[in-house]
């Protein structure tokens, strides 16, 4: 493909143009201040269990001493890991060809996407989608598909509990999809699903209600500042009371923003309305499935992860954020409705159509959603 291709190409200069937004969203990063993710690599196992813990024990294990470029580096690690996981998971699914481009575009090039997850670089947000795109990758053949899902879950959950509505509903539903839809229902997969589905919920209940830090606060911040490589920059520390703070006490904030917040409904709206050609190429493959009863449990499971991020709404106040992965699950769970039967191809999108075109620059040219607030 010769650069003047590319150029007379609205599509190919759209992924162009994206890759500079990237870059620039990037650039700006980097001269934040990473107060949430930084704490979260100085919380480890010390006092005992502990909730969001898992990613600061990990780290715990190579150095004594953490640097704030930490969260920039394993940030840019997961997401550079997330992007090539993702291109490898496309081109299975659907190929990289110019009938393909734009629906790369409205995925790869979605503000709620990767250029979102470069916004939020170094929160937990990328994990849940990396290690779901690796169920997606992997073969699905045997009960042991299932067992690995519910070890990712554990590992989300350790990571941070809200998984449990952020991405775990989603593993389920690339499992229901992938492997319970192929090998149908038996007691021993029967057992082994219910299993791990109680195993979760008893693990989500740990971290919730007994992941506080058993200690007094000020000497849970004397230990995360022993742990700081610059223990001057006690600024980062000002969000340690996280692992004190009840269920209770995170609703009655998110309630106290809610008037505000919601100010920001009609800009999610209208950036969902933007990937119109994307949810309705994602109804004709449900449309197109082969058989009504796997049409009902796909539209079913849809509901249900959405369910999930409506309850984040009610809970937390990172609206930005959850809008965004919403959007992410939707993407992922398209590429498992992909491999099920179908009675007839669908048509891609159409790259000519002048709208889908428009819409497609748009998205191209908006940067980011955000963590709270959009943009």
């Amino acid at each position: 493909m010769t650069a003047q291709h590319t150029w007379q190409d609205p599509w190919r200069l759209m992924l162009v143009v994206n890759a500079a937004v990237m870059i620039g969203v990037f650039l700006h990063k980097i001269t934040l201040p990473p107060y949430v993710p930084y704490i979260h690599l100085l919380v480890d196992y010390h006092f005992g269990f502990s909730k969001r813990a898992l990613i600061g024990a990990l780290v715990a294990l190579f150095t004594a001493k953490v640097p704030v470029w930490l969260v920039f580096a394993l940030g840019g690690t997961a997401w550079l890991a997330t992007s090539a996981l993702f291109i490898a998971l496309f081109r299975r699914t659907f190929g990289f060809s110019a009938e393909t481009t734009p629906l790369f575009v409205f995925m790869a090039g979605s503000p709620f996407f990767l250029k979102n997850f470069m916004h939020t670089l170094g929160h937990f947000d990328i994990y849940g989608c990396a290690l779901s795109i690796c169920l997606l990758l992997v073969p699905a053949r045997s009960i042991l598909f299932v067992l690995l899902a519910a070890l990712i879950s554990i590992v989300l959950i350790l990571i941070h509990h809200i998984h449990v509505l952020m991405y775990v509903p989603t593993i389920a539903v690339i499992v229901l999809l992938r492997y319970y839809l192929v090998a149908g229902l038996t007691p021993k997969n029967i057992a082994t699903g219910l299993a791990a589905l109680l195993g979760l919920g008893v693990l989500f209940l740990a971290a919730q209600f007994y992941g506080t830090m058993p200690i007094a606060e000020a000497e849970f911040v004397h230990h995360l500042q022993e742990r700081m490589a610059d223990p001057s920059r006690t600024e980062l520390l000002s969000y340690s009371y996280i692992w004190y703070q009840p269920l209770a006490k995170e609703i009655e904030d998110t309630w106290a923003r809610m008037p505000t917040n919601l100010l920001g409904v009609p800009v999610f709206a209208l950036l969902i309305w933007l990937h119109t050609p994307l949810w309705r190429y994602m109804r004709e493959q449900i449309r197109a499935l082969a058989s009504d009863r796997h049409q009902r449990l796909v539209i079913a499971s849809l509901a249900i992860v959405s369910l999930g991020y409506f309850i984040m709404f009610l809970i937390v106040f990172d609206y930005s954020r959850w809008i965004s992965n919403w959007a992410v699950c939707m993407f992922l769970i398209l590429h498992a409705i992909k491999t099920l039967p179908q009675t007839k191809p669908v048509l891609p999108i159409a790259a000519e159509d002048r709208k889908t075109t428009f819409f497609g620059w748009i998205i191209t040219l908006i940067p980011r959603v955000g963590i709270v607030r959009p943009f």
